[in-house]
């Protein structure tokens, strides 16, 4: 992080935060909400009150989300490259 990097005042889970990062204020504060509702839907569905708990919980859930949406991406890739050598082997059939 830049010394120069502004701190952003945040609100996680009944706790405010100074966050500082190279990011616009606005996006640290919706990544902070997004944190927040999932620790609040996390909450909802536990019987412990334990926050430390609550939050890893609910950083297990956030890169579950992450990751599911990463292996998308790359079966999407995937999909695109193989079309794409199959459009170019027709059209070198073409051409030939």
């Amino acid at each position: 992080m830049d010394e120069n990097d502004e701190s952003t005042e945040v609100e996680i889970f009944g706790q405010t935060y100074n966050v500082r990062g190279g990011g616009e204020p606005d996006y640290l504060t919706e990544l902070a909400r997004l944190v927040d509702s999932r620790m609040r839907d996390v909450a909802a569905q536990v019987a412990t009150v334990d926050p430390l708990k609550i939050a890893i919980l609910a950083a297990l859930n956030i890169a579950d989300e992450f990751s599911r949406y990463r292996r998308r991406r790359e079966d999407a890739v995937g999909i695109w490259i193989e079309k794409t050598e199959e459009i170019s082997n027709r059209l070198d059939k073409v051409i030939s």
